[in-house]
């Protein structure tokens, strides 16, 4: 007489099958994925750098101390142009939205709409012609041509809170400071730091071109690989330039999602 067959219970069945990663994990996969491609672009440059022939010109540039000192100025001068952006176009945001003339508000939009319409380089040419050349003059075009997103977004952010929550925070006497710090800043804060993003990653490409006034970063790489005609000194400050802005989009992603009001 033959052994009786054993049929699994359904609840044996499921736990053989591996579990699908969570919301949390999958994000973070995706997170990890621009990273892993900045450092896989980064290796591969370097053993095509080193298994190259470089000459006396090509070594003064390509070399660690060079290349880590143009990156130092490109990060400072990007990341203090979005600082200051944050420092300006948040309140005046924040001004346009709470005003009801409508002169005053388009003034404001109308001049950060100038600003970025402007090319880069005409900003950054014109700003030397009329002040001076140097770290200050490509500073200031970098806070003007990345003005807009912010303030955008700002404003954007702040239209988008639902009235009759201003209304139950108001009834519950709260005053209108109060309501814009604890409940409308708060809910505009994605929006707002979507347009932070923006300009941080806006300056990251522009500041390439504030080596015609003097004021250092990753453009003298790639304008000096152009007027020299070496070309792996051009590459490389030009794959440079797009890591860090690809770096610098993935920890401002981070930044957004770890500040996010929970529920958000």
């Amino acid at each position: 007489m033959s052994a009786p067959q054993i049929t699994p219970s359904p609840t044996a069945l499921i736990g053989t099958i591996p579990a699908a990663p969570s919301g949390r994990g999958r994000r973070f996969l995706r997170r990890c994925v621009p990273l892993l491609v900045v450092v896989g672009v980064l290796l591969a440059l370097f053993l095509w750098v080193g298994s190259l022939q470089l000459d006396s010109i090509e070594s003064r540039t390509l070399n660690p101390g060079y290349i880590v000192a143009r990156i130092g100025e490109h990060l400072v001068l990007s990341v203090l142009a979005a600082v200051l952006v944050a420092v300006l176009a948040i309140p005046a945001g924040i001004a346009v939205s709470r005003s009801r003339s409508r002169v005053f508000r388009g003034i404001v939009i109308g001049l950060a709409n100038i600003g970025q319409a402007t090319p880069a380089i005409g900003v950054v040419i014109l700003l030397a012609i009329v002040w001076q050349t140097g770290f200050a003059t490509a500073l200031l075009a970098l806070v003007i041509y990345s003005f807009l997103p912010v303030l955008r977004n700002t404003i954007t952010g702040l239209a988008q809170v639902d009235p009759s929550v201003r209304e139950s925070a108001r009834g519950m006497g709260m005053t209108s400071g109060q309501v814009l710090r604890r409940i409308e800043l708060p809910l505009a804060s994605p929006v707002i730091l979507a347009g932070l993003r923006t300009a941080l990653v806006f300056a990251v490409g522009v500041a390439t071109v504030a080596t015609f006034i003097n004021a250092g970063g990753l453009g003298d790489m790639i304008v000096n690989g152009l007027k020299l005609q070496r070309y792996p000194v051009l590459l490389v400050g030009a794959v440079l330039v797009a890591c860090i802005a690809i770096l610098i989009d993935w920890v401002a992603g981070v930044i957004e999602d770890v500040v996010r009001p929970k529920g958000l």
